[in-house]
């Protein structure tokens, strides 16, 4: 079975895998990193989403051969006391119902304002999209990512 050398979170770990396992399987069976969760399989959900290279990525569309050399931040990476700004903001809006997509949501949240420090409702809405959240608490979402921008 091959060996690949992951960076996650800032930490280098070596796993056993077939190529085309995806990454997040990887991180849940082989690192025990549970924050990203399985939605739908098919890339379609957003409740798998981690940064790669800093932009918001489907972990169960990346082939862990795919992800050799590049770096990788789960949930568990984007702040260990769960102060991110985008972390905050979540409480302090009261988005999370189920909870299920919520990391998939804070993880696209994060990138976006990552890379825009001041998005617009289009670009908000433009970032978000296929994040699917059950309890339908997209209003909250986007205030709280607003919110998140002026932290």
């Amino acid at each position: 079975m091959p060996t690949f050398n992951l960076k996650i979170n800032n930490e280098n770990h070596t796993v056993e895998a077939d190529m085309d396992t995806p990454l997040l399987w990887v991180l849940r069976d082989h690192i025990n990193l549970v924050g990203t969760k399985y939605g739908c399989g098919i890339g379609q959900c957003g409740a798998c989403t981690v940064h790669v290279d800093g932009n918001a990525m489907r972990s169960c569309l990346l082939q862990v051969s795919q992800a050799q050399g590049m770096n990788i931040t789960t949930i568990e990476g984007l702040s260990e006391d769960g102060d991110h700004p985008v972390q905050k903001a979540w409480l302090e809006h009261d988005v999370p119902q189920c909870g299920y997509c919520q990391v998939g949501q804070i993880m696209t949240a994060a990138a976006l304002l990552e890379n825009n420090s001041n998005p617009s409702d289009k670009d908000i809405d433009a970032a978000m999209q296929g994040n699917i959240c059950r309890c339908g608490t997209y209003t909250r979402i986007k205030q709280a990512i607003k919110t998140a921008s002026k932290l």
